[in-house]
């Protein structure tokens, strides 16, 4: 007896009103699949933004394991993803964002918005519409605008999934109606982002992750509790702000925030950086020292300096200190990457790690973590380089223990953290002497461009997981503010 089972390749795209981006009137082009995430991933790599780390090979570039900011990779890959916490996964990803439903815009702007984007290499859109509007199979869809036809007034929908559609043409007036339904889960109008290019990656050592479950609990204990924390009486000097702000973190806090590491196939580097690597890591070791040059930092250091055994505190800051342990955690992480399996169920076990300092193209040396990571009956040899401050003293030859503070550890990430606070945070500190103080050390106004750069990014970030914790990320649709 022969079994049958149902298959689907492809959807005859109804035309009209679309027009098939490889017919006679359109032209051929094949582009990655899968709503928003590959909208997003598409448009981040088309302004070259760096994503900070490797696909497969040696190449760096977008994927949707990647945008990890906002809302856990699963869940996005289940449910899908609002227009909301799309806009949210663009900030965190390090594009410079405008977002605009159709209720906060027009058919006029939509089109000027598209001829500009059409004609610029600076800028590109992502439309958020309803699938019905163009008979088409589905619901609500993501797709970048790829052009626009000024003669007969109709933009080009670059569908990610092309295992259904083709690209296609559709009429510009139609396309603003599909986005003005309203999405049944959000109750909100659809609408379309405008995405362009920073004129520098941010995010270049720190950055803020919602991997773990407890991001929900850490981002309001930040934004919420910590403001009411440094208004008690007893709050008189800057050792005193940094016992309540630390003494009450909620558990794997150490998983909100990280600095980030690059990682490569041991075979693809051997003993020396690309320019680019050389160019990337440096550009991380300078924001390293800034941050360790603040009056910020020595505050801090002093304070976790004076934290004892017995404090119940002391491990959960302090675990951040241990590199062999880091890396191996970031060489199973980038073998994953490099695999093209990150987030899936495949489990990954560095079996060995080794700290070296050389010097790579004759330049100043560097701190490599070469690891070897085993998944099932195969391995793979990952190389972590890591960030080091310059001024401090070479631990070439030493224990792993007398390395701390030249690669980054707790309390440049504390210090990094506690500046990208919102100023208002500090506002309830009843001495005023001290007010003053804390607004000294934490504003941004006099720090180097980098440094600033880098904590106004964090800022952002924070501000936009705030959003997503109240869930008004879709209620607020402004760039978060500095």
């Amino acid at each position: 007896m022969k079994m049958a089972m149902a298959g689907l390749y492809k959807r005859v795209l109804p035309s009209p009103p679309a027009v098939d981006f490889a017919s006679s009137d359109g032209k051929t082009q094949s582009e990655p699949a899968y709503c928003g995430l590959a909208s997003l991933s598409m448009v981040l790599n088309a302004l070259a933004i760096d994503p900070g780390r490797k696909w497969k090979g040696p190449w760096r570039w977008f994927d949707e394991s990647m945008l990890d900011c906002c809302e856990p990779l699963e869940k996005v890959k289940e449910k899908g993803i609002s227009f909301g916490k799309l806009v949210c996964l663009a900030h965190c990803a390090g594009a410079k964002v405008q977002a605009f439903r159709t209720n906060q815009s027009s058919l006029d702007d939509f089109r000027k918005f598209v001829v500009r984007c059409s004609t610029s290499d600076d800028c590109h859109i992502i439309s958020s519409y309803h699938r019905a509007t163009f008979k088409q199979t589905g619901t609500g869809h993501f797709s970048p605008i790829g052009g626009y036809h000024a003669g007969r007034d109709m933009a080009l929908i670059l569908d990610v999934t092309r295992f259904k559609y083709p690209p296609h043409w559709v009429p510009l007036r139609l396309l603003w109606e599909a986005m003005e339904s309203v999405d049944e889960a959000t109750r909100q109008c659809r609408g379309f982002l405008l995405i362009s290019r920073p004129h520098r990656d941010p995010g270049l050592l720190y950055t803020l992750s919602c991997k773990h479950e407890s991001w929900v609990k850490v981002a309001k204990y930040l934004m919420d509790d910590v403001p009411n924390l440094v208004k008690t009486d007893d709050v008189k000097d800057v050792h005193k702000v940094l016992s309540v702000v630390f003494s009450s973190l909620p558990s794997h806090f150490g998983e909100f925030i990280k600095w980030i590491a690059e990682v490569r196939r041991r075979e693809d580097g051997g003993q020396n950086l690309s320019l680019e690597e050389n160019g990337r890591l440096s550009l991380k070791e300078e924001v390293l020292k800034q941050v360790q040059e603040t009056g910020l930092f020595k505050h801090v250091v002093a304070f976790l300096s004076s934290l004892t055994l017995c404090c119940r505190n002391a491990p959960t800051l302090s675990d951040e200190n241990n590199l062999p342990d880091i890396a191996a955690t970031v060489c199973c992480q980038g073998a994953e990457l490099l695999s093209g399996s990150f987030g899936s169920s495949e489990r990954y076990c560095c079996q060995e790690t080794c700290i070296r300092r050389l010097r790579a193209n004759g330049d100043k040396p560097i701190t490599l973590v070469s690891g070897t990571v085993v998944n099932g009956s195969s391995e793979q040899g990952v190389d972590v380089l890591v960030p080091s401050c310059p001024n401090k003293l070479n631990c070439c030859g030493s224990g792993p223990s007398n390395c701390n503070g030249i690669y980054p550890a707790g309390n440049d990430v504390l210090t990094a953290l506690l500046l990208a606070l919102p100023p208002e945070t500090w506002r309830g500190i009843k001495d005023e002497k001290l007010l003053n103080e804390m607004y000294s050390l934490v504003s941004t106004e006099n720090l180097p461009i980098l440094l600033q750069e880098e904590v106004l990014h964090l800022r952002r970030q924070l501000h936009i997981l705030k959003k997503c914790q109240e869930n008004k990320v879709d209620e607020d649709l402004g760039e978060p503010l500095c």
